[in-house]
Order: C-alpha cells, then sequence, then structure tokens
C-alpha cells in the first residue's frame, strides 16, 4: 500500500500536500485475532514504541501487533515459515532505510504461560515481547547466544525506560 500511494500521487504538483498525506499513513495499529484485546493503553504504548526505534536512529512507519492464540500463530508459522512449533513472536520486516515497519503477531496464550514459568505478570511478558518485535524490526538479531544477550539487555533497557515513563 505505501508504494500504491507513492506512485499514485507522484505526478501530484502538490508535492508537499502529497508527502503530508503519505506520512499520516505511518502509525502503530494494534489488532486481535481470535482471542481477547489485552488491556493495553495504546498512545502509552505508540510513544514508547517510537521513543525506543529512535535510540536506534530509526523512525515508525506502519507497524502493526496483532494479538492471537497460539492455534492462529502456530498456523502462520507453519504456513509462512514452515516451522511447526510454537512462539510467543512472529515478526514479519517490511522496514526500509531508517523506517521501520511490519507485522508482529504475539500469540497471548504463550505469553501468559511464559509469564508463568518465568515468575512475571502477563503485562511484563507482554511488554517485553511486544519490545522484542520492535528491536527485531530496529536490526536486532537473536540466533546465536552472543545476540540474544544483547537483545536481553536492549529488552531490559527499554521495559526499564517503559516503567519509568508509565
Amino acid at each position: 500500500m505505501r508504494e500504491t500511494f507513492k506512485k499514485r500521487y507522484h505526478f501530484c504538483d502538490f508535492s508537499y500536500f502529497c508527502t503530508l498525506n503519505y506520512n499520516l499513513l505511518k502509525m502503530i495499529s494494534y489488532h486481535s485475532e481470535d482471542i481477547k484485546f489485552p488491556d493495553i493503553k495504546r498512545r502509552e504504548y505508540s510513544r514508547w514504541i517510537k521513543e525506543t526505534a529512535s535510540i536506534y536512529g530509526k523512525k515508525v512507519g506502519e507497524v502493526a501487533f496483532i494479538f492471537c492464540s497460539d492455534a492462529h500463530l502456530l498456523q502462520i508459522n507453519n504456513e509462512y515459515l514452515q516451522h511447526n512449533y510454537y512462539t510467543d513472536i512472529i515478526t514479519f520486516d517490511y522496514s526500509e532505510k531508517n523506517w521501520i515497519s511490519g507485522d508482529i503477531f504475539i500469540s497471548l496464550d504463550t505469553v501468559k504461560s511464559n509469564a508463568e514459568k518465568y515468575r512475571q505478570t502477563c503485562k511484563n511478558e507482554l511488554n517485553r515481547v511486544m519490545i522484542h518485535g520492535i528491536l527485531h524490526l530496529c536490526g536486532q538479531k537473536d540466533k546465536t547466544p552472543e545476540n540474544r544477550a544483547e537483545m536481553t539487555r536492549k529488552e531490559n533497557l527499554a521495559l526499564e525506560k517503559f516503567n519509568h515513563s508509565a
């Protein structure tokens, strides 16, 4: 959609107007699929996400959080990644240059079970998983032990900022 919008209005003599309208499309959206929507304050979360992205020199484009069940996320994991296992998050990265964009699917079922496993509140675990997805969009990897340690460090920094501002 982003590219189509830019191309469709590229001919426009009112380039400022077109750029302004294009920039209005950039946003963070929150959805639920087959599960009750979590109790989050969207404006607070959006501000936190934008602040976190800016730390890494990134701006937020179109980011969608989709909260869902284990069954739904397993289906996505099978269909798109050919993985047949449960996970807490899948991030589809559409970022370009310094603009982060993507779809972040989060299983609230797994968030809940991980919260119990790690002795965290569901809210704290959800916050960690959400910022984990944003850090992936910012370019952070977590495939090696060193990368995972760095990811955890960055998650902790972001969570600390959020907890002090909320």
